[in-house]
């Protein structure tokens, strides 16, 4: 929370087909991390990404993998994509049946050496998130439907940010707050920058830029100005 500000460029904006290319050029553009969708078809109305892509992903990169499971059955799969290289696993918590199953999440994430993440859809009540602040590495912010690349930034996720990063300041001043949706140099970034952000998945804000190097150092530039200065 008002850490440094990071940029994690979604590859499901790259080019599938000189995807090695497309994150040759997110090293060089100085990317922090490389942002996975993993969508299964049935928790969201779309199929991505999957288990071999995610090790082949770990094989040419050293960039962490910062990997968003958008999935029904995420206690199932997890440990799949543990052994195949995620670096950051985050979870939607509307897919895990109770808090016990939270609970277990977490633990498995973190005892494999990587970074336990809870997220939510922006229909769900951000309230449900409070119980774990103190227990998980990152909060995604989603301010989009998950589902699609593409989309228009929900107006007022920004409020949510606010209310993570107001937790946060008591329960776990560490905490990375992620957001992800319709993020961009114009206006976006800085919204969220400003309400304690301080991870940016950006899709097509790099990958359909004129520019996409110069676009991922101005979208953190956006955002690091608009950080609050205390």
């Amino acid at each position: 929370m008002f850490g440094d500000v990071k940029v994690s460029p979604s590859i499901l904006s790259a080019d599938f087909m000189n995807l090695e290319r497309d994150i040759r050029m997110l090293e060089e553009g100085g990317a922090d991390f490389v942002h996975v969708d993993v969508m299964d078809g049935h928790f969201v109305p779309n199929l991505t990404i999957g288990v071999p892509l995610v090790k082949q992903l770990k094989k040419i990169t050293k960039l962490p993998l910062d990997v968003h499971l958008m999935i029904s059955n995420p206690l199932e799969q997890l440990s799949w994509y543990l052994d195949a290289g995620a670096d950051i696993v985050t979870a939607h918590i509307e897919a895990l049946d109770d808090e016990a199953c939270v609970r277990e999440f977490i633990d498995r994430v973190r005892k494999a050496g990587a970074r336990p993440a809870l997220t939510l859809k922006p229909d769900c009540d951000v309230e449900t998130l409070h119980p774990f602040i103190a227990d998980v590495d990152m909060v995604l912010v989603m301010s989009v439907f998950p589902g699609f690349s593409g989309q228009s930034y929900i107006e007022g996720s920004e409020d949510r940010v606010g209310i993570i990063s107001s937790w946060a300041r008591e329960l776990n001043p560490g905490l990375m707050i992620e957001v992800d949706g319709g993020i961009g140099v114009s206006r976006t970034a800085g919204l969220v920058c400003a309400q304690g952000a301080d991870v940016l998945v950006a899709g097509s804000g790099v990958f359909a830029a004129d520019d996409p190097i110069s676009a991922i150092a101005a979208i953190r530039e956006a955002g690091t100005k608009a950080q609050p200065r205390c």
